[in-house]
């Protein structure tokens, strides 16, 4: 019976969160204030703000603002936390019995960005 307890004080902490979603480099986040993100590379320096002015929906506890497509007047802003390049993926191409093999590989440059304010 104790988790029931937590388990509903779960439900109630999480219903009062609020949250949006944003747009950055053609992807959507959900994100909520605190919470850090991985996006494509920001062009910004570590520490520095930044905005994100595409916010499609921001929603708390009493309402939901939903935007067509984005909600005017309203940013979401972050501090960038770091820029690292993600774990390589490997790209091949083979054919059997043709004596055809080609072997590639990516590394993303992303960046961390921790949430700061919704509004």
């Amino acid at each position: 019976f104790r988790h029931i307890g937590r388990i509903q004080l779960l439900l109630i902490f999480l219903e009062n969160l609020v949250f949006a979603i944003v747009e950055s480099g053609g992807k959507q986040y959900k994100v909520s204030k605190g919470d850090i993100i991985e996006v494509d590379r920001e062009g910004l320096e570590t520490g520095e703000t930044i905005k994100f002015d595409k916010v499609l929906l921001i929603s708390d506890k009493k309402d939901t603002q939903i935007g067509k497509p984005f909600i005017e007047n309203s940013i979401v802003e972050g501090k960038i936390k770091e820029h690292y390049r993600d774990k390589k993926i490997s790209i091949i191409k083979f054919k059997r019995r043709k004596h055809y093999s080609r072997i590639a590989g990516h590394r993303q440059n992303m960046t961390r960005i921790e949430i700061t304010k919704i509004g």
